[in-house]
């Protein structure tokens, strides 16, 4: 999975994100164009689109949605901190991928919403409807969904919605279904330490699981990279042992299930996280 998938394309001429605290709001009014600039190095957390984090193997997809300040057309954009591209057009891009493919399976998980009201969660709704129809799987037990079942029902599409409104449409699962815990820390061994405690408090039934292998940036980190930006201060720098601690993982009921990075393209994040889905099947083998 990616993790703040659609910030490969962050809009520097848009307005910041209602969700951001004033001290941003201020910094942006004060400095305008360079604060947004600045901004955009550490709000960008990807740098493929949605089509090459397919067809690289992403298929888990961290979207976040928000309404646009004074926006006369009412549209709704994918945000984090400014504006992305609009929803309509992403959900198309993947919809693109998946008509070719039609085996292929994605988790789309709306977890944040900015500035949306039941009206807004309406056009949401439909706009899924219209794009994916009957490819989008109803809301059942997580342990009941396996490929084979996907494929018999044509289903291509799972989608996660953190807000109540998942209760009352058939094809949202409820966010609660994919838990996924955040470190909140620029430390690596404070990370490590945090995923494999998560991963040893996850249920073994009944929802999907979210690895987070990702590092935040404090407000003094991004005031020392100003210039530079989160690939380079943080990333690159924790990859290493980032990527140690995923090629030691398990994959099964008490072990990872869906693992997201920024910057999914570096190492061999993607590559690695697909090995672990063979050494489950050795794993069934020794069993049968």
């Amino acid at each position: 999975g990616s993790h703040d998938s659609f910030s490969f394309y962050i809009d520097e001429a848009s307005p910041v994100g209602p969700e951001q605290p004033e001290t941003v709001q201020n910094f942006v009014s004060v400095f305008g164009t360079v604060a947004k600039k600045l901004m955009r190095k550490w709000l960008a957390t990807q740098t493929m689109n949605f089509t090459s984090q397919l067809g690289a193997g992403i298929r888990y997809f961290d979207l976040r949605i928000s309404t646009k300040p004074r926006d006369p057309d009412n549209e709704l954009y994918f945000a984090h901190g400014l504006f992305s591209a609009k929803v309509k057009e992403g959900l198309e891009e993947i919809n693109a991928f998946l008509t070719e493919h039609p085996k292929e399976v994605v988790f789309l998980d709306f977890n944040h919403f900015y500035g949306m009201q039941k009206c807004h969660h309406e056009k949401l709704v439909q706009m899924l409807k219209d794009t994916y129809g009957n490819k989008m799987c109803p809301a059942i037990f997580a342990h009941e969904v396996s490929l084979q079942y996907l494929w018999e029902k044509e289903h291509q599409v799972l989608v996660f919605y953190h807000s109540p409104v998942a209760v009352e449409v058939a094809f949202l699962w409820p966010g609660q279904m994919m838990p996924a815990p955040w470190a909140n820390t620029t430390d690596t061994e404070k990370l490590i330490q945090f995923l494999q405690a998560s991963i040893t408090e996850r249920r073994k039934k009944g929802s999907f699981f979210i690895s987070q292998v990702v590092l935040t940036p404090k407000a003094s980190t991004v005031v020392k990279g100003v210039a530079s930006g989160l690939r380079e201060t943080i990333t690159e720098r924790a990859l290493p042992a980032m990527m140690e601690w995923v090629r030691t993982q398990k994959a099964g009921e008490s072990g990872v299930n869906i693992i997201t990075a920024d910057f999914v393209e570096l190492g061999d994040f993607i590559s690695t996280v697909i090995k672990l889905n063979y050494s489950l099947n050795e794993g069934e083998d020794d069993t049968t």
